[in-house]
Order: structure tokens, then C-alpha cells, then sequence
């Protein structure tokens, strides 16, 4: 039963609360298989309770759950470590819920951002799930077994709360001045940026989830990135107070690579997990472009590869890291898109990077042949392609000899692409060694 205000509830306050004092972020050893695997593959940046998870993960099936927010078509890299978390559980015998945000996607998670992301109509929405469902069927086995995973949709409940109703029920077991506390919160004043009274109550609508997939599923641990540390927090100690039931959190790092980048985010847009966003060729060639010092983490985060074989592939020395580079891509790959099509985007990136050949694997570019036939700058058809992001980092990119033109060098940005380059039907332009888009006019 929920309570009511006039039995004077707990309040989630910073004065009230010891879950982040008695949180873990040093390594520790664990005896629960769950555990242990996410410790050894660099899944852990903290965790409320420790002992107690532990405990529980190591005497029965512990029912966790991670949230994802429908704000586009499909999910990218950076959310693929959770993914691999809840694809982590599931190996260790434990039940997995994937919960789609099509209540919170309405409002919006301020966390890490500026300003109010876009309000999506519910239409937009629910197409968003639709193609961001695709994907965990590749990562997890669902089912009605007591390990199967299963996915609810967090709209189920939170539209159905009148708003009196929440206030009552739930907002009053928080104070202001904890919310104000919360980086998602504070760093957006303190960059004096405004943040509405509907992102205000997203922590709010987080928390809830946690109790209701309590309740209903029996789920005691929410999971997700370190940005949602906050959020998590205020999950977790809303169902000990009000059920006094067992409830965790554990957040993985925030993911970059070696060099700072923002893992997910590449020069030419988000590395999506969806086919239809992202080629399969396109998503091979981002892992076979990471960085020298990121290959063993990346194997460890986001492929089954056993730590011994990783210890192996990390090790190879010089210019042999890079087939540790090929496996990764060929792992992950597989993981996403099937056998089929790992070994296809390999075979085109051999053919065209080792070869110098043309593949009907390789991205291509439809463009009007009145264009070509005319002729156009290298820095427009590169950007227009997609190769680049814009014609000055053409420009550069090819006074540096980063650019190639059917495979030879081209250090003019501004030299004409016409018909006359045109080979086997198609205009082949490459970044260096790392991209390749076949150009064809129609």
C-alpha cells in the first residue's frame, strides 16, 4: 500500500540518507559470479551496498533492470555498455528487464545537458521504441523463464498518475534541496542556464520506476551510467523507505576513449546500433579504427572473448595490434549484426583497404548525374557524402594528404570531381585509410 502524507513518510534528504556513504567505488573482491565478471571486464565505477548485492547475487536470480529513453530511432554506441551489462546478468543466471522510457521520454532527462531536449509527440515516441526494440533481441533471450529477459514500457504506469495523486504519493519523499544538489541539477545553473519545472521532476519519475519494478517484478537492482549516479540513488532509497525492501544501484564508467573522445560520437554523427541508421560495413570500420590503447578495454567491455585470449590480443606488438583491431570489429559486429554480415564488412574493407578493389559491401552515395557532369569541389562532394563534416576539415584533411581520390592522393579541396573520375560506374573517395564512400550518379 502507498503510504499517505499524514503518517509523516521519510524524506529522501542528504542529512537522512547513508546510501552513498556506504557506496563502493574501490575494487573489492566479490563472490557472486555477477560480480566478479563485470569487476574483471571494467564494468563497476560504483555500487550502493556491495556486501548485500553480493550476497544476493551469489544465493539466487537478482532481477535488474536498465532504462533507455526513446529520443531517436535507434540506440548508439555509448549505450551499448549497458546493453553488455544486461547481457552480463543474463550470462550469470540472473533476469534482466529492459525498460523503455515512453512515459520519461515526455519530460526528458536534464542529465549532462545545457538545454530541454525536444518534447516528442507520442507518435514520434512510440516509432522511436519501435526501432530501438530491434536491437536487444540480438544481446539478450527473452522469454517467460526466470532468467528470460523481458521489457516493459515505464508509460504503463506513469501516465496513468494523477498529478495530485504523484505529488502526494511520491513528491513527498523528496526535498528541494537534495534535488538541488544533483549534478544534472547544479551544473545547469551554475552554467546559468534555465532548466523547466518539467525536467525538475524527471528524478522524480526515475525513483518511481525503481519501486514499481519492485513491486511488480520484484526487481532489486537498477543499473546505467555514472552521469545517472543521482537519479539511481534517489531510486534505491525511495523502495528501502516506503516498502523497507532490498534495493542497489550500480553505475559503469562514463565511457571516452584514450584520446578524450566521447565514446559513440565520431566526426561524421552517432555510431548507431540500428542497420538502418548505421551500415554494417560503417559500424565494422569504428571498431577497427579504435585507438592502439583502447583495444583490450573495448574487447573486455563489449565482446564474450575470454580474458585470457584478450591478455593475448592486447599484447601483440607494433603494427600486429591491428588484427587485435580486426577481431574486435569482427566480435562486436557479429554481436549486432549477425555472422553474415561481420564477415561481409570485413571482406569490403580487406578488398578496398588491402586490395585497392571495389565492393558492393563499400557505403555508396547516390547523387543526380547532372552534378558530376558539371563537376563539383572534392571539399563539397566529400562533406555533401557524408565523409566529412564540412568542407574546411575537407580542405584540411587534404592539404595534410588525408584525402584519396580512387585511391591516389588529392591535396586540392577545391579540385573538380566530374565524370571523367569516374571508374567501374562510381567515384571512390577515402579519408585516409579508416573511411571509404563509393559515389554513384543516378
Amino acid at each position: 500500500m502507498k503510504p499517505s502524507p499524514q503518517t509523516a513518510p521519510p524524506v529522501l534528504d542528504a542529512r537522512t540518507s547513508d546510501t552513498e556513504s556506504r557506496a563502493m567505488s574501490a575494487p573489492q573482491s566479490f563472490k557472486s559470479d555477477f560480480l566478479k565478471t563485470l569487476q574483471a571486464r571494467g564494468y563497476i565505477h560504483q555500487i550502493t551496498h556491495p556486501e548485500e548485492l553480493d550476497t544476493a547475487a551469489a544465493s539466487g536470480v537478482v532481477t535488474a533492470y536498465i532504462g533507455f529513453d526513446a529520443t531517436a530511432p535507434s540506440l548508439h554506441v555509448g549505450s551499448l555498455i549497458q546493453i553488455m551489462m544486461l547481457r552480463r546478468l543474463q550470462q550469470a543466471g540472473h533476469k534482466p528487464i529492459v525498460l523503455m522510457g515512453g512515459g520519461t521520454t515526455k519530460v526528458g532527462d536534464p542529465t549532462g545537458k545545457d538545454e530541454s531536449r525536444k518534447l516528442l509527440s507520442d507518435a514520434d515516441i512510440q516509432a522511436n521504441i519501435a526501432g530501438i526494440k530491434q536491437v536487444f533481441a540480438k544481446f539478450l533471450t527473452f522469454g517467460d523463464g526466470p532468467t528470460d529477459a523481458i521489457m516493459v514500457d515505464n508509460d504503463e504506469w506513469l501516465s496513468k498518475f494523477g498529478y495530485v495523486q504523484f505529488l502526494r504519493d511520491y513528491g513527498v519523499h523528496f526535498t528541494v534541496n537534495r534535488m538541488l544538489a544533483f549534478d544534472s541539477v547544479k551544473l545547469r545553473l551554475e552554467r546559468e542556464q534555465p532548466m523547466t519545472f518539467l525536467e525538475f521532476n524527471y528524478m522524480l519519475m526515475q525513483a518511481t520506476d525503481f519501486l514499481e519494478l519492485n513491486r511488480k517484478y520484484g526487481c532489486v537492482l537498477q543499473m546505467g551510467g555514472s552521469d545517472q549516479w543521482g537519479n539511481i540513488l534517489n531510486g534505491v532509497e525511495l523502495t528501502r523507505r516506503v516498502d523497507q525492501k532490498a534495493a542497489f544501484g550500480l553505475t559503469t564508467p562514463l565511457l571516452a576513449t584514450a584520446s578524450g573522445a566521447k565514446m559513440g560520437k565520431t566526426m561524421s554523427g552517432a555510431v548507431w546500433l540500428n542497420a538502418e541508421q548505421l551500415s554494417p560495413y560503417d559500424y565494422w570500420q569504428f571498431w577497427r579504427n579504435t585507438e592502439d590503447a583502447d583495444v583490450g578495454r573495448f574487447l573486455k567491455l563489449f565482446t564474450d572473448l575470454p580474458l585470457e585470449t584478450i591478455a593475448e590480443l592486447e599484447a601483440l606488438p607494433g603494427a600486429q595490434i591491428n588484427d587485435a583491431k580486426k577481431v574486435l570489429a569482427d566480435q562486436a559486429t557479429r554481436m549486432a549484426h549477425g555472422e553474415e554480415a561481420a564477415k561481409a564488412a570485413r571482406d569490403a574493407a580487406e578488398k578496398a583497404f588491402e586490395q585497392g578493389a571495389l565492393s558492393a559491401d563499400l557505403p555508396t552515395v547516390e547523387i543526380a548525374a547532372s552534378v558530376l557532369a558539371e563537376g563539383v569541389p572534392l571539399a563539397v562532394l566529400a562533406t555533401d557524402i557524408g565523409l566529412t563534416a564540412s568542407r574546411g576539415e575537407a580542405r584540411r584533411l587534404a592539404q595534410g594528404g588525408g584525402l584519396r581520390l580512387n585511391d591516389a592522393q588529392e591535396k586540392d579541396g577545391d579540385r573538380l570531381v566530374t565524370n571523367a573520375d569516374l571508374v567501374d560506374g562510381v567515384v571512390k573517395l577515402g579519408q585516409g585509410k579508416k573511411k571509404i564512400v563509393l559515389v554513384k550518379p543516378v
